[in-house]
């Protein structure tokens, strides 16, 4: 039995992902907070100066998965890393961003918001810019909005 569970902790160990082996200090990083189950660390490709992920300790790809104590801690750390860049960046906006899961756009399996001070002409867009083929009439369906929104209130959890 101890065997296995060692061969269990080996193949756990292969398979962190790259923000796992940041947080275990096997990759290095560059520091911007941390608390007792979060890390925020610089974005290595950033969008712009400042852009900020924050990520669980726990590895998990969906924000689901987690607690939500853990959801919660998280978005603790998000509201902490606004704060430091509030000063450093002198803006009060941002854009937060999680891409939950891989047809969202994730690439690492791995929960994490991007925090990105956003600052008059800083070159960012909307989410909008994100689906620029999406045509809108100009008109509301409340009729195809009532409908969905009736699915989803009537999921049981």
């Amino acid at each position: 039995m101890k065997d296995n569970n060692l061969n269990a902790l080996a193949e756990a160990m292969s398979d962190q992902t790259l923000f796992s082996k940041i947080i275990a200090g096997d990759i290095p990083s560059h520091k911007v907070a941390s608390g007792n189950d979060w890390y925020a660390f610089l974005d290595i490709f950033p969008r712009r100066d400042g852009h900020t992920l924050v990520i669980p300790h726990k590895q998990v790809g969906n924000l689901q998965q987690l607690s939500d104590e853990e959801v919660a801690s998280l978005f603790l750390g998000v509201k902490q890393v606004q704060r430091r860049l509030s000063k450093v960046f002198d803006t009060t906006d941002f854009t937060i961003c999680l891409h939950d899961g891989p047809l969202a756009g994730q690439e690492v399996p791995h929960v994490h918001v991007h925090v990105i001070p956003r600052t008059i002409d800083d070159g960012g867009m909307t989410l909008m810019a994100m689906w620029p083929n999406t045509k809108h009439s100009g008109e509301v369906n409340h009729e195809q909005l009532s409908a969905i929104a009736e699915k989803l209130t009537g999921v049981e959890l």
